[in-house]
């Protein structure tokens, strides 16, 4: 049976293109995976060698589910990578020449905000709350940016991290090079200043990889796309699959007029556009289709699909966002009962995290199992860092951040101003810190001094690594060496309550190595850098729970039964993007995206009064409610919107004020009442302050007015 019998026509047109550059307008649902992995399959037939393939993405999910579909059809490896997988592996190999050792670090979130605080004290400024993280942010855009640190220029000007910032950037990447580590951003951005600047390691790749495939191509930002464009650029054999209109990662940097300038960037190329949808009902797509047409920065397409009309969407608007959560959960437990649904086919998204917090207390008091994607992986938990710093010190002599970890959770008597004194007298000798260590240990230098118990101390932590580096143990080995020779299970013990539960978490670690020694046969670095680039959420353990997720969260998923709630203006689309034309096409791609999640039932919620920032607060339909044709819907609501506005101003709340009434606020001034109502909170009155120029609504039992004039 032929491997590509089951493809439409558009997708078989694109399956066998073979050389120059293609641009795959994927539509959600429309088997575009399937297409990437046969037009592999296919090159393969034609005998282009596996090594000669490249493929790109985003998530290690998707990798890997690339890579076991082509070995499923062809029984070969095919390199199916992240983009910062595939910067890792070229640094490891030509790193070089840009200075650096190819036995580098990479460090993640955590280690990369310790090395900025080293170099806060080295410049002597003082730290504030959320300055780091602020100056973090600024130096991971401009990398994306490929702006390099003497790029940056001096200014007066701005908040204080902006102003601090050209000077930070400079010595933080200095810093880096000495510990011979990279953060995560360097994995692109000195990938492609690599491939820059030199040229025997640009042809190099380019002669490598003859045929790019890249996936997600709307989601790329300035480094990836011209990452991707270098090693394109002597065959321009580019297969890029995407789709505009789901382009929701811009505050990640992804720039969606990559994909829409694919025919300028790469002249000749051929647009191939999947329409058929394989996910959802005709409803659904029709409803979607009618939603997106809003946007003016796309490529026209509309999905359509030949299964059946489908249920009508249903839309609810409750009374206050309580009555959302109750109608939510009430709904759930009726459609999964009534179609026999599994909770695991069932989705909640909200436009931010904090929404989650009503679903998760009623999810709570019913019983019903829930999971929160995006928690904390696996990799970031305490015990697993820990372990993970003595291991990079094996890997490495020049890592100050795992030195610093490991020093201290050892407890091996060097406190903070010692460590302190160690590293910068490390940085500022140009030695490896370890190196350093070893000197003083052995009597070899005398620039720093320690006591009896702090040399004793340090010579057991150097004894534990020079043990593990001249193991030959095969690596989950090596892991439980390092446990074993640090007592670290006696240091959790400290914590007994816990102790189960970060000991299963060890243990879980080892298995981990087990399973990642047999597949790869690599060394310990290796080992070290998957796990430094693993980025997936924990899967949870339980067997069917519901979902509870950002729709951000959701790309890629389907769910038979799919809940949008807070669909309220200033919630979703988001109150940042009201003044933004291009902000809030971004956030009408993102319903779609949560609209397309769905494969049989829609239901589209919000509510009239939502508790926000201390107050009851009238709240509007959004505006992407109006956008679906009413003959795809069906109202829930107990009243129609114009209906509710109306009753409400009509009523006088007990309280006795009225409507024009001037009042005095302790917080906001004087006012004048816009409209008075009853809800749920009690009175409630929506009232023009005018200090401020701006009308808010406020709950009469907790705003306290007073009647003046």
């Amino acid at each position: 049976m032929s491997l590509f019998q089951n493809l439409n026509d558009h997708q078989r047109q694109a399956v066998e293109h073979v050389e120059g550059p293609m641009l795959v307008l994927a539509g959600a649902g429309s088997g575009k995976t399937k297409v990437v992995t046969c037009r592999i399959a296919k090159l393969i037939d034609l005998g282009v060698l596996p090594s000669d393939i490249v493929a790109v993405t985003f998530t290690n999910k998707a990798a890997e589910e690339m890579r076991y579909r082509i070995k499923k059809m062809k029984n070969v490896h095919v390199l199916t990578s992240t983009f910062h997988s595939l910067g890792a592996k070229i640094l490891r190999e030509s790193i070089n020449a840009l200075g650096y050792s190819n036995d580098f670090s990479i460090y993640d979130e955590e280690d990369s905000l310790k090395l900025l605080k080293n170099c806060f004290s080295s410049l002597q400024f003082k730290e504030e709350k959320g300055l780091l993280k602020g100056i973090k942010h600024r130096i991971s855009s401009a990398k994306n940016d490929l702006i390099a640190p003497d790029k940056i220029p001096a200014t007066r000007k701005g908040g204080k991290a902006d102003i601090l910032f050209p000077q930070i950037y400079p010595l933080y990447q200095a810093r880096l090079k000495e510990s011979n580590a990279l953060d995560f951003d360097d994995l692109l951005y000195l990938t492609v200043k690599l491939l820059q600047e030199s040229e025997s390691a640009r042809k190099e790749y380019q002669n490598r990889w003859l045929f790019i495939l890249i996936d997600e191509y709307q989601d790329t930002n300035y480094a990836q796309y011209t990452l991707t464009k270098i090693l394109a650029d002597k065959h321009s054999n580019i297969f890029a699959v995407g789709d505009p209109d789901q382009s929701i990662y811009s505050w990640r940097g992804a720039r969606y007029q990559n994909i829409l300038n694919f025919e300028k960037d790469f002249p000749g190329g051929k647009v191939i556009t999947l329409e058929q949808n394989y996910r959802s009902t005709k409803t659904i797509l029709d409803a979607s289709n009618a939603v997106i047409d809003n946007n003016s920065e796309r490529y026209e397409k509309r999905l359509w699909c030949d299964r059946d009309e489908g249920e009508k969407i249903k839309v609810f608007l409750a009374q206050n966002d309580r009555m959302e959560t109750d109608f939510v959960i009430k709904q759930i437990e009726e459609i999964c009962l009534n179609h026999q649904l599994s909770l695991n086919e069932v989705v909640i998204f909200y436009r931010t995290n904090a929404q989650s917090r009503p679903f998760e207390d009623a999810l709570l008091s019913k019983g019903l199992p829930y999971k929160i994607i995006g928690g904390i992986s696996f990799y970031q938990r305490r015990e697993i860092k820990d372990i993970l710093s003595i291991l990079r010190m094996v890997t490495s002599n020049a890592d100050y951040i795992s030195f610093s970890r490991s020093v201290s959770f050892l407890r091996i008597g060097i406190g903070q101003t010692t460590l302190t004194k160690l590293i910068h007298t490390a940085q500022e000798n140009g030695v490896a810190i370890l190196d350093l260590c070893q000197q003083i240990i052995d009597g070899k230098t005398s620039i720093i001094k320690l006591n009896v118990k702090q040399a004793e101390g340090l010579r057991r932590y150097l004894k534990i690594i020079h043990q593990v580096r001249k193991s030959t143990s095969l690596v989950y080995e090596q892991i439980k060496e390092v446990i074993d020779a640090t007592h670290y299970l006696d240091l959790l013990k400290d914590d007994p309550e816990s102790f189960e539960d970060r000991k299963s978490n060890l243990e879980e670690l080892i298995a981990k190595a087990a399973e990642w020694q047999e597949e790869n046969n690599g060394s310990l670095s290796l080992f070290l850098e998957e796990i430094t680039l693993k980025a997936d959420t924990a899967t949870s353990q339980e067997n069917e729970t519901i979902k509870l997720m950002t729709i951000h969260n959701g790309k890629g998923l389907e769910f038979e039964l799919v809940f949008i709630v807070g669909l309220e203006e200033d919630l979703f689309p988001h109150v940042n993007s009201r003044d933004f034309p291009e902000d809030l096409e971004e956030e009408r791609r993102l319903f779609y995206v949560a609209m397309t999640r769905a494969k049989k039932f829609l239901y589209l919620c919000g509510a009239y009064y939502r508790y926000l920032w201390g107050t009851a607060k009238f709240m509007q339909p959004s505006r992407f409610l109006k956008e679906i044709p009413s003959e795809y819907l069906e109202n829930l609501s107990p009243v129609t919107f114009e209906a509710k506005r109306t009753f409400i101003e009509e009523e006088t709340p007990k309280s006795g004020l009225r409507k024009g009434d001037r009042v005095l606020h302790k917080q906001f001034g004087s006012g004048t009442i816009q409209s008075t109502y009853e809800t749920s909170y009690g009175p409630t009155y929506d009232v023009y302050f005018e200090a401020t120029s701006s009308t808010r609504s406020l709950v009469a039992k907790y705003a306290k007015l007073e009647k003046i004039g």
